[in-house]
Formats: C-alpha cells, structure tokens, sequence
C-alpha cells in the first residue's frame, strides 16, 4: 500500500482518482481548498462518492459542513484537508505527518474566459500554487509525481494532431500559459532536485461528476429546462473529448510509469483522439435527450482554441494508454448520472 498526495482530491478528476487508488488498496490525502468556482456541496459529493460514504448529508453552512466532511470520511485509508496550495505552512505540516511516496498534481483554477477576467488570480493559484507544492516536496524528500496540464498550451496550433514535441510558445490565453507554466517549473525541479515527473496534458475530459460549469454538463442542465444553451461561434470548432475512465486509467498508469523510473522528465498527451465539432456535440445531445436545443448564439470567446486534437502514440508506448470510451458512449452514461440523481 502507498500513500499519495492528490491536490484538488474533491473535483471532478480527483475525485475518480481517489476511488481509483482506494479500490486499489491505497492511501490517499486529499488537498482541497473547496473553491467557491462552483457549489461547494458538489465536491462534497464527489467526496462522498470517492470514499463510498453512505451517510446522508444535511447542508448547513460551507464551513461547518466541512469540518463535518472531513471527520465523517476519515479513515486508515483517507485524509480529507481542507486547505491552499498557496499554504506552505498547511502543506508543510501535511508532508510532515505523513510519509508521502508520490504526489499527483490536480488543483487549478480552470477555464480560458474565466482567466483572461482574472489573471492575476490564475497566476497566482495555478502557478505560485505548483511552486509551493515543488518546494514542499522538496523540502520534504518526495521525489514523484505526475502534473495537470492541459491541451490549451497547443494554442491554434495549424499541425494536427497535437504532437508532444510540437512548440507551445504562443498561448492564446491567461490559463494556457500558467499550464506552460507549470511544466517548465516541473522541469525545472526536476533538473536541479532531481525529481521526477510526468506531465499530462489533458483533452477536454468529461463523465460522470463532471463540473457543472463545463459544456457537456451545463448544456445539459439548460436543455432539460427548456432554456437557451450558450453557443459560441459557428459551431465548427472541434475538441478531442476524453472520457472520464480513460483519463483515470492513463494517470495510474502515469503514476505507475514515474514511480518505476529514476531520471524522468516527460510530457504526454491523454486524449481519446476522434475531435468532433460544437455542432455535432449538440446534435448528439439532442438525439440523447430527445429535446431540440435552444441555440444563444454568442460571438467566438478570445483565448478559446479552434480545435483540440492528441496525438496519443507517446502514451500508448510509454504507458499503454488505450482509449475504450467513444463520446457517444461517455455521453450515454453522463446523462445516465446526470438523471439518476447525480450522486453516484
């Protein structure tokens, strides 16, 4: 049994990580700060749903329900804090009450507009923030671990499908280039202090749980109430969709790949590798929920890429990496949960 650090254990991806390596036999100490991005009652449940905690739970207060979180899934097993990746002293203590073989990297402020709105914010989250966990690792001897990046750094690249090895030097948006960040810091540790490290350039993931602020979930909630989707542009830019279970079984294998090595440095791509349009994703929407869309449509957003599209070959040498869930299928089972009460 290992135990494994994951910032942002209580989102959407960490969540699934948790259960992941918990059905595995091992320990996880989830680092989450609960942003208020969103209603922090569904990290709550995605807690819950990691941890397969049946208690019922009666919201009061943010701070409160909390406290009552943390101690009601605490186990041999599992450590919820609550806490900044800004916080060197809470980090700090965390590494020190715990030995800690590896440590998995997920907390971020996500999303192109939001960042271009909020640089500052972003910058200082999802940079400063890695920086304080590489100095807290290093601080504290862990010598692994695998980072979230994001096929955003590709910017409008005009070679597809996005190669590793392609330039990432033009970023079009705030969150794109705290991500490029982010991996030129991981190399930069792993250059001095010799710590290493995989980072995963994730291609819009979506499934179960998934934040209720992104496409998929959002349009789906608008569709179901009769009200107008937000659409942006023509409809023809595309993204590589990954589903939720593929992205989760490439990262324990990212997880397994680092801890096995000595001297690694790598960037690769997990994405499902078959991009469809705007457009076409709405139409399988429809087709699912046998409900016609109510298109708003809006201007193209500054910083959004005209396409997304993985080149996965360094993921299939490297790790095996093998997508098995098309959309359609991912999309079957989003809305599955999505009206079975969204609690699973």
């Amino acid at each position: 049994m290992a135990t494994y650090l994951i910032t942002g254990g209580a989102g959407f991806i960490g969540s699934h990580l948790s259960y992941a390596l918990l059905q595995q036999g091992h320990r996880v100490i989830n680092v989450d700060v609960f942003t208020d991005l969103y209603d922090y009652r569904a990290k709550i449940r995605n807690v819950l749903a990691a941890t397969g905690c049946k208690s019922v739970f009666d919201f009061r207060y943010k701070e409160a329900d909390l406290r009552r979180l943390s101690e009601l899934v605490r186990s041999a097993d599992y450590r919820l804090e609550v806490a900044d990746i800004r916080d060197r002293e809470a980090l700090a203590r965390i590494c020190a009450q715990e030995r800690i073989e590896a440590v998995v990297h997920l907390a971020a402020l996500p999303g192109v507009r939001a960042s271009g709105l909020q640089p500052l914010l972003f910058q200082e989250v999802n940079v400063d923030g890695t920086l304080q966990i590489l100095e807290t690792m290093r601080d504290h001897g862990i010598g692994k671990w695998v980072c979230a990046s994001s096929s955003s750094v590709y910017g409008n690249s005009s070679k597809a499908p996005f190669n590793e090895s392609a330039p990432v030097d033009a970023p079009i948006s705030v969150y794109a280039a705290t991500k490029k960040s982010c991996e030129l810091l991981g190399y930069t540790y792993h250059h001095l202090y010799g710590i290493d490290t995989v980072m995963l350039r994730f291609f819009t993931v979506f499934g179960e749980r998934q934040r209720p602020d992104l496409a998929i979930h959002k349009f789906v909630r608008l569709m179901e109430q009769d009200e107008p989707i937000p659409f942006f542009g023509d409809g023809e830019t595309m993204r590589d969709y990954t589903y939720i279970g593929d992205i989760i079984d490439g990262t324990l294998r990212a997880l397994n790949y680092v801890e096995g090595r000595s001297g690694v440095y790598e960037i690769i791509n997990l994405g499902g590798s078959a991009p469809i349009t705007l457009r076409r994703m709405v139409e399988l929407l429809e087709e699912k929920l046998g409900r016609k869309a109510v298109l708003d449509r809006l201007p193209k957003q500054p910083g959004d890429v005209e396409r997304t599209d993985a080149d996965i070959a360094k993921a299939e040498k490297l790790l095996g990496y093998a997508p098995k869930t098309s959309f359609e299928s991912g999309l079957e089972r989003f809305i599955a949960w999505y009206k079975g009460g969204q609690v699973q």
